[in-house]
């Protein structure tokens, strides 16, 4: 079953929050099929640490001006991958060095990509 539309708008929101902060290269993908615990992965780069903290934060403000808080939230001490967990939504931002190493487009290039605006 697909990402359902609810969750593409949180995407949308979080999309646009991240490029607000210059967040690069953003890739969605619909995870929904091969993991059961989220529905999409919204992947970011960063050019440095302090800019993937200060994408993180935007993203974290403009969701919860929806209401929403994430339920988990780890990395964002050293800014090298910064995951925020908001259920349906997973975000990864993450330091250009790190999106390279672990290539997580790679991992999952059997999923589906969402559009992100």
């Amino acid at each position: 079953m697909p990402a359902s539309a609810e969750t593409e708008q949180i995407l949308r929101v979080a999309a646009d929050a991240a490029r607000e902060k210059l967040g690069e290269d953003l890739v969605a993908l619909d995870v929904s099929e091969p993991f059961a615990l989220a529905e999409i992965f919204l992947i970011i780069s960063a050019k440095n640490e302090r800019q993937a903290q200060a994408i993180a934060e935007e993203i974290e403000d403009e969701l919860l001006k929806q209401s929403l808080k994430p339920r988990f939230r780890e990395g964002r001490e050293t800014g090298r991958w910064i995951l925020l967990d908001f259920g349906d939504l997973v975000v990864h931002v993450m330091h250009e060095q790190e999106r390279e190493f672990y290539s997580l487009e790679r991992l999952w290039r059997d999923c589906p990509v969402v559009p992100t605006s």
